[in-house]
């Protein structure tokens, strides 16, 4: 049985790099999408939004923390589309599970040893 996952986030994230290699390396297919090489539609950021809540927006980044007050107070969606780097990544979907970040408990969810 083949598993397959899609991944979100930058193609020059470092954590991004390490969770793509280490999932291959478990057996998983990683279907990689670069939020800012190919930005994602309206309709995949109000998915992404819908599936993850408020807790899509990485508020501990740096493109986070260089916004001003007037663009930290904008609907998750409009803000994705305006700063994909803003995005918590990586974004996993597999199967019915949806994912963010690359922690102990994402690792354990998805077979790979912590």
């Amino acid at each position: 049985m083949t598993k397959t996952l899609k991944m979100f986030g930058l193609g020059h994230c470092s954590t991004c790099q390490k969770a793509q290699t280490a999932l291959e390396e478990h057996g998983w297919t990683v279907e990689f999408h670069d939020v800012q090489k190919e930005p994602l539609s309206t309709e995949e950021r109000q998915r992404m939004a819908g599936e993850f809540g408020e807790k899509i927006i990485n508020r501990a980044s740096l493109t986070w923390r260089g916004m001003s007050d007037e663009e930290k107070q904008a609907d998750p969606v409009q803000m994705m589309g305006a700063k994909p780097s803003v995005m918590k990544r990586p974004a996993i979907i597999a199967a019915d599970l949806r994912l963010l970040g690359w922690t102990a408990n994402v690792k354990r969810a998805l077979g790979v040893p912590a």
